[in-house]
């Protein structure tokens, strides 16, 4: 019998397999078989440039198509979803940013509505950044954590780390460390409300 638990991982790096998706790929390493795990890449799957329709006509936004819709099914779909991005000028990757902008057409399309899907579903950040302050990662974090408030999701955390050259995330036993135990409350009955790990 199959957990119900399934993780939508996000890859928001410029470049592939980077620290922040070494770090993250680290982590679901240890959730059990169980867990149902779906990895996309999003600079496979780009976006239109998101398209503010809120105050014309209905105000409502037709179904989306293509990588749209299929990013927004796939969002659904999950309990679990991880953003991971390195930290790009102290907030998330452009990816990340413009996947999160079409959440408020996601929203505004008529049938079920997508921010009924999202209330209890559980938010996760991973990202690496190239600096020894921990504290310019918050307002990715921040980013993360008050859309999670927005849409009543449960808050997982912000797995951090310092990664600057390609690789090098995996030179960093301690980094490596905190990832095997990031998702450790999966599963449990009650997950901590936010893990952010230095």
């Amino acid at each position: 019998m199959r957990s119900p638990r399934s993780f939508l991982f996000l890859l928001g790096s410029a470049r592939p397999d980077g620290n922040s998706e070494a770090l993250a790929r680290r982590a679901a390493a240890s959730l059990s078989a169980d867990v149902a795990q779906r990895w996309i890449r999003l600079s496979d799957h780009p976006l239109e440039p998101f398209e503010d329709l809120r105050h014309e006509g209905t105000g409502q936004y037709e179904e989306p198509t293509g990588n749209a819709g299929l990013l927004r099914q796939a969002t659904l779909d999950a309990t679990d979803v991880v953003v991971v991005s390195p930290l790009y000028w102290y907030s998330v990757s452009a990816s990340v940013k413009l996947y999160m902008d079409h959440w408020s057409g996601w929203m505004r399309v008529p049938g079920p509505r997508f921010a009924d899907g999202m209330r209890g579903k559980t938010l996760w950040g991973v990202t690496a950044y190239a600096s020894d302050d921990a504290a310019l990662a918050d307002p990715l974090v921040g980013t993360l954590r008050n859309s999670a408030d927005y849409f009543r999701m449960t808050w997982g955390g912000v797995l951090l780390a310092n990664g600057t050259r390609p690789g090098q995330i995996q030179e960093d036993e301690a980094a490596l460390g905190r990832a095997a135990v990031f998702f450790a409350g999966v599963g449990a009955a009650d997950p901590p409300d936010v893990l952010t790990t230095l």
